[in-house]
């Protein structure tokens, strides 16, 4: 599977998953924006993936919370490349708290990133993908998008919403031929995953190590993480199918931990 000539925008991809999707779809033939918060740390990506492949990254500063930082972005993709074919709206935080200890604030900053930046993203890449009849988006949802786990209600209710987010622009976009995945991970070990080892240690009263052993990985099949390439490969998958035959549907990665 190749991405020859494609454009793609890749959001939180100055390190960690989406980093490594910005990567394979570089390897696979595509020029990708590197969208993040942190501009230096974005421009740094897009340094190393073009040392590889001369002219296939550029850095994008956006905070996916904000319409207009989203849709400048996606504005200055489409005036260097023309246009755009791939959005994966990668960026996402992590909040530990039981509900009656999570504070609102960080409530509502966690459904904004994870929400409200699927949201904007995608509205923003819409009428550049329907005005070349094909598109493809993907959403960088969970295991627990499909399931829950104590402490973290936002993150929970956020990558629940992505499955419907998801399914009404597979509705709007197919006819159009836009097509729209969400992509469900279990625990990768990135730095996401290393912050919550300590607070839940704290929260659950357990050892860090018994984190790792029961709560992260016991449901897997194997006792492994699922890695940022893993995931990459499942990125690329979806880019790069021909049709609308998958569209709506979400895929999980997760050595066994959820099989829904």
């Amino acid at each position: 599977m190749n991405l020859d000539t494609k454009i793609a925008i890749v959001t939180g991809a100055a390190s960690g998953i989406g980093l490594a999707i910005a990567k394979r779809y570089a390897d696979a033939g595509a020029k990708v924006a590197i969208a993040d918060l942190k501009l230096e740390a974005a421009q740094a990506a897009a340094d190393a993936i073009n040392a590889n492949h001369p002219g296939a990254a550029m850095a994008v500063a956006m905070d996916v919370t904000d319409e207009s930082q989203v849709n400048a972005g996606v504005e200055a993709v489409v005036a260097r490349w023309g246009g755009v074919d791939v959005l994966v709206s990668n960026a996402g935080i992590q909040i530990v708290n039981p509900v009656e200890a999570f504070a609102f604030s960080d409530w509502k900053k966690m459904l904004a990133i994870h929400l409200d930046g699927a949201f904007l993203t995608s509205k923003a890449v819409l009428p550049h993908m329907y005005a070349k009849g094909s598109g493809a988006i993907l959403f960088m949802g969970s295991v627990h998008s499909k399931e829950a786990s104590p402490l973290k209600s936002a993150y929970v209710t956020a990558k629940h919403g992505l499955l419907g987010l998801a399914r009404v622009i597979a509705k709007e976009g197919g006819p159009k031929g836009v097509r729209t995945n969400v992509i469900c991970p279990g625990f990768v070990r990135t730095p996401l995953v290393d912050k919550q080892i300590p607070e839940q240690s704290k929260e659950l009263g357990i050892s860090e190590e018994e984190v790792v052993k029961k709560v992260m990985l016991g449901q897997t099949v194997d006792g492994e993480f699922t890695t940022v390439d893993d995931i990459a490969e499942v990125a690329l998958f979806f880019a790069a199918f021909k049709s609308n035959a998958l569209t709506g549907q979400s895929l999980t990665a997760s050595h066994g931990w959820s099989m829904t």
